[in-house]
């Protein structure tokens, strides 16, 4: 069955390049209306350009529907303006991609405290600006699809990247809880942690796999992810046609007597406490306080 957006409206951030255009594009290929949302900045966040404009270009000449924006997600009063801007144009958003993001890569030792600072404001409180703009839209029609892009250096490290890592996993612990207080209102939130050959990654990949791994290959997944009948509450990885998902697990643990609940204890018990065998996916904190409840009655 064809995936359509006919009668949605559709914001996405960092669209005027990378993964954000071909998401743009393909949203509005199946009937959304979109919000094409970019500062125009270098990867490094500064500068301003037209990027957002010639996307609506490309959009509007094969047909489709769409307006630029070029508020900075950093600011909540312009993320503000950009939603009521489409709601006062198309009536509602029915789907956020929030995907707008900068790099300052240092190893830690090098990495200035701004540097760290402006990649956590962008990546993740430009998110929560975005969804905390839309949110109460969202609620009030009783739908939303919310995506986040979250990364495998959130997930799982990566060397010079201390900034965007913390950022990257900060994003999943807010789908998490987003999804929660979503529920009942059926908005839908998840995290995508994609590899793309992009400007933010084009001196990382080696040239043959800079064109293995284009943004088109990444976009199915998020446009899935944001779609009427997608999931909830995953974490998606997808790259050169490859896609994974990724889970937070928790292992059964052991309940340590009292007379050996020390540190000397939890050296003992270290083999029984990472033995992943029957470890869970939890679906909200309060399964790690259940799971305690449950080892201290012996269950």
């Amino acid at each position: 069955m064809t995936i359509s957006f006919k009668d949605r409206v559709a914001i996405v951030t960092g669209a005027g390049g990378g993964l954000g255009r071909t998401y743009a594009l393909d949203l509005a290929k199946r009937g959304a209306k979109v919000v094409v949302n970019d500062l125009g900045g270098a990867r490094d966040g500064t500068g301003t350009s037209d990027a957002a404009a010639k996307v609506v270009e490309e959009i509007r000449e094969a047909g489709g529907e769409a307006m630029a924006n070029g508020g900075s997600v950093t600011e909540y009063d312009q993320m503000e303006e950009m939603v009521a801007k489409a709601k006062e144009a198309w009536g509602g958003v029915h789907v956020l991609i929030n995907n707008a993001g900068i790099l300052r890569d240092k190893s830690f030792a090098k990495m200035e405290p701004a540097d760290f600072d402006l990649v956590v404001k962008v990546h993740l409180l430009g998110s929560a600006n975005c969804t905390k703009a839309v949110w109460s839209t969202m609620r009030e029609q009783a739908y939303g699809r919310i995506l986040m892009t979250s990364s495998s250096t959130g997930l799982y490290g990566n060397f010079g990247q201390a900034n965007y890592g913390a950022a990257k996993l900060g994003l999943v612990g807010f789908a998490k809880t987003l999804h929660l207080e979503g529920a009942k209102y059926n908005i839908r939130v998840n995290s995508l942690a994609p590899v793309a050959g992009t400007r933010m990654t084009e001196d990382i990949f080696p040239p043959e796999a800079f064109d293995a791994f284009k943004p088109e290959n990444v976009t199915p997944a998020a446009i899935f992810l944001v779609s009427e009948d997608a999931p909830t509450n995953m974490i998606v990885g997808a790259g050169a046609g490859g896609f994974q998902a990724s889970y937070v697990t928790m292992t059964k643990g052991v309940a340590l007597p009292e007379g050996e609940r020390n540190a000397e204890g939890v050296a003992a018990a270290w083999g029984q406490i990472i033995d992943r065998t029957g470890d869970t996916v939890p679906q909200s904190g309060s399964e790690q306080s259940m799971g305690i409840m449950k080892l201290l009655q012996g269950q």
